[in-house]
């Protein structure tokens, strides 16, 4: 798959709806990075992005970042420490057994809403909004 063709075929309405609507009842924050780069280790890079990103400063820890390669057909999922502690290494290995079954049916945008709704459940789960929360963090698609 080129790069661009899953580019071109993210909604960006729809993902930006979801991440709105999946911070609504939590005080995490969701953000959503696609690279036209080829990372030899997509976790380090997303990791690299999760901290240049400053979602390692969120008051809670609380912070998931869905981290995507096309050129390499690799991504990545990273929650940090205040989440990764409630729900452990087996959820995110659930979500990104979903997500996979939609990027390889070429539903490039199910995948992103895919794991955004389910970090979303869980972070309203573990973190549930308060009245002095407020989005901390952009919840627009990040391209490089």
């Amino acid at each position: 798959m080129r790069p661009e063709e899953f580019i071109e075929k993210l909604e960006d309405d729809r993902i930006v709806a979801a991440i709105s609507a999946a911070e609504a009842g939590t005080s995490g924050e969701i953000r959503v990075f696609v690279t036209r780069h080829s990372p030899t280790e997509p976790l380090t890079e997303a990791r690299r992005q999760f901290e240049q990103l400053g979602m390692a400063r969120t008051p809670l820890r609380n912070a998931v970042l869905l981290y995507f390669a096309p050129r390499t057909r690799k991504f990545a999922i990273i929650g940090d420490e205040g989440i990764h502690l409630r729900c452990g290494q087996a959820f995110w290995d659930k979500v990104g057994e979903e997500m996979t079954v939609h990027l390889k049916s070429g539903d490039f945008t199910g995948a992103i809403l895919a794991g955004i709704q389910q970090a979303g459940r869980e972070l309203t789960r573990h973190f549930p909004k308060n009245p002095l929360d407020r989005n901390d963090l952009p919840d627009s698609v990040i391209r490089d």
